[in-house]
């Protein structure tokens, strides 16, 4: 298969030349947020990062085989139509060019697979890919992605420890590391963090504290604690639940 249409580069007519152009720049070196990142796959995963990017004024190239996703999304950020599971259509992009790359196809394990081979194939520096279930992710890994990510697993991770009410905000960052928002349990109250000593106890670090009215503070042992306060806290989130479940 070839290119289904290299139509709507870019904002407003752009043409491919163009394109490959202001991603190119090779007689100077770039930036690493210059460098551009092409995002394969518009649903609300490869979406929402390709509207970030453009925002974040990064260069960003998005790619969509469905002609009602590329009208929705043409005048938001630079796309191009086209079937990215054919290296040849790839190829005529210019994905060579793009040292980072996110696979953001769910729908089809087959295509995402077929996608994510084919930047690998390319030598893609560094490749993202989206995968819906355990075994897709095996297979990304296994045929070369170097960073696969769980948008639904991670999301329904995230609320399951939210609903319980104890916390406010819960981001795992890696192998049970997590950071956390949360109201400051009552042995803390009117105490320093050295006095309260959270981090003996409890193998948890309190790394921030916002009080009402006031902007975010690091933390220090000097730091007194309100029961108005909000505390950002980091630490295995196995421990993080049980200081979370002090009264």
């Amino acid at each position: 298969m070839t290119v289904a249409v290299l139509s709507g580069c870019l904002k407003k007519g752009r043409s491919l030349a163009d394109l490959h152009t202001s991603f190119r720049e090779a007689d100077r070196p770039r930036s690493r947020s210059r460098a551009g990142v092409l995002v394969i796959g518009l649903g609300r995963f490869g979406s929402s990062i390709a509207a970030t990017l453009d925002r974040l004024n990064q260069e960003v190239l998005a790619v969509e085989r469905s002609a009602d996703l590329i009208r929705l999304f043409s005048d938001r950020f630079p796309v191009v139509e086209a079937d990215a599971t054919s290296p040849e259509a790839l190829e005529q992009l210019g994905a060579r060019e793009f040292p980072v790359a996110v696979v953001g196809i769910g729908s089809s394990l087959e295509a995402s697979v077929l996608v994510t081979g084919n930047l690998v194939d390319m030598g893609t520096a560094e490749i993202w890919a989206k995968a819906v279930s355990a075994e897709h992710g095996r297979i990304l890994q296994r045929i070369g992605a170097h960073h696969v990510v769980f948008p639904e697993s991670d999301a329904g991770a995230r609320v399951a420890h939210l609903v319980s009410g104890k916390l406010l905000d819960y981001i795992e960052v890696e192998d049970g590391f997590t950071i956390v928002k949360m109201r400051p349990p009552r042995e803390t109250q009117g105490f320093t963090i050295a006095q309260s000593k959270v981090r003996t106890k409890y193998g948890v670090t309190i790394i921030g504290v916002k009080s009402p009215g006031d902007e975010f503070v690091y933390a220090t042992p000097e730091t007194r604690i309100a029961a108005s306060d909000l505390l950002v806290v980091s630490g295995h989130s196995e421990l993080l639940e049980r200081f979370a479940a002090r009264p």
